[in-house]
């Protein structure tokens, strides 16, 4: 009987420690392909291997888009899905109205050692809804414009600090794209003007430096002054095509190839294209030097369109995601942005103010270059009607992006683009 009781009681120990040192397994879903996606792999798995036998997160990749979306909130709605997830914060009122998300406390916050003192004002606020924190951001993302350092030289519009000079002002910039035109190249810009998307993030930032509001506190979309706003806005854009400085209805790909293939020394595109131009440049089939600042000063002052991928929790009904395991996430998303330094690689902005102060980033070009970005960063509307894959942008491709392109005029085209919008808001 001794014996017996002697082994039960050794056994009892042996299992002890096994059960103290219970990992937690986190179960992620994210939207991220390409270069975002082996980005994201890579720092999984270091995450992995810094807390073995703590923390584990079991990754799944979906598709991007609406596709993501409807699988989150359809998941949410049954108690299934993720215990966290990727998610954009231009989506955040819409996921938010669906009743997909989940609140993140002050105190879940505190206890993974994140504040909203460590991000941009505008990145944290964009993570909210109606004051409540429902996400934490984890980059920004933004246009950017993109550069040929040596037909910018030739053209003298390169400062004695390496730097595009010369481009701040409506009548400035065009001037610079006739005068590129003129040295040689058969535009003076490149962009993306085939899609609502592309234009709505250049439509978007021009509306921002005239301190204009798409949507205002009463929900009323374009009112009063800023269908005027809107106005100037898409016509900067369109009289660049009309003067045939930048390309009429040319598809991303296309858009991409006029810059690398030295047809066009000026390209706006999204600061995701960052690796492809490094990448070529590494090659050496670019053929030029390059770099990418911050959108120029069009109008009053600085603002560029951003969005931010952040990581939310979901509101699974009937299933909540339990406090261990919430304190698990907010540790993995601790994680993830203290060590951000690897996913700017990407071209992205990091969210978190620690890491993108930091010397190690400051030496990461052109993303510190253009890193003020955080600083003057636009982020689309807090609307169900707003943001990735939405009927704003669907109403970008619908109005804004003929008018780019000569096939409406700018007036009528914002008017019919607030029409369509608040007549889905009434």
């Amino acid at each position: 009987m001794k014996s017996f009781l002697k082994m039960a009681l050794l056994s009892t120990a042996l299992l002890m420690p096994a059960v103290a040192q219970a990992q937690e397994v986190v179960t992620w879903w994210d939207f991220l392909g390409g270069g975002d996606g082996v980005r994201m792999k890579a720092l999984i798995e270091k995450f992995n291997a810094e807390n073995a036998g703590k923390i584990e997160i079991q990754a799944t990749t979906l598709e991007w888009g609406t596709p993501f979306y409807t699988k989150v909130q359809t998941s949410a709605a049954i108690g299934e899905g993720p215990d966290v997830m990727t998610y954009h914060l231009s989506r955040l009122p819409l996921g938010v109205s669906s009743g997909a998300l989940s609140e993140i406390t002050t105190d879940e916050l505190t206890a993974a050692g994140l504040s909203g003192a460590d991000f941009a004002e505008s990145n944290w606020k964009a993570a909210q809804v109606d004051g409540k924190q429902y996400a934490v951001p984890f980059d920004i993302h933004s246009v950017v414009l993109y550069y040929n350092k040596d037909k910018l030289a030739a053209a003298g519009l390169i400062g004695d600090n390496g730097l595009p000079t010369g481009l701040d002002g409506v009548d400035n910039f065009k001037a610079a794209l006739q005068k590129l035109k003129d040295g040689g190249s058969e535009y003076g810009i490149s962009i993306h003007s085939a899609a609502g998307d592309s234009q709505w993030r250049i439509f978007y930032s021009l509306l921002g430096q005239q301190d204009g509001q798409f949507l205002d506190a009463d929900g009323n979309f374009l009112s009063g002054d800023n269908l005027d706003k809107a106005v100037k806005a898409t016509t900067v854009v369109a009289d660049w095509v009309k003067d045939g400085l930048a390309p009429a209805a040319t598809e991303y790909p296309a858009s991409i190839a006029l810059f690398t293939g030295g047809k066009a020394p000026l390209h706006i595109n999204g600061v995701w294209e960052v690796p492809t131009m490094t990448d070529l440049s590494a090659k050496g089939e670019l053929g030029f030097e390059w770099g990418a600042i911050a959108l120029p000063t069009f109008f009053d002052h600085p603002a560029t369109w951003a969005d931010s991928h952040s990581f939310a929790i979901p509101n699974r009904v009937g299933n909540e995601v339990s406090p261990e395991k919430r304190a698990a996430v907010l540790q993995v998303i601790a994680w993830m942005n203290k060590n951000s330094l690897a996913w700017a690689d990407a071209g992205h902005i990091p969210a978190y103010s620690p890491v993108r102060d930091s010397e190690e980033f400051k030496t990461k070009q052109p993303n510190a270059t253009y890193s003020i970005l955080a600083d003057t960063a636009v982020f689309d509307p807090s609307s169900v009607l707003a943001g990735v894959a939405s009927p704003v942008y669907d109403a970008a491709g619908n109005y804004l992006m003929p008018a780019v392109n000569g096939e409406i005029d700018p007036q009528s085209a914002m008017e019919q683009m607030r029409d369509d919008l608040q007549g889905q808001v009434e």
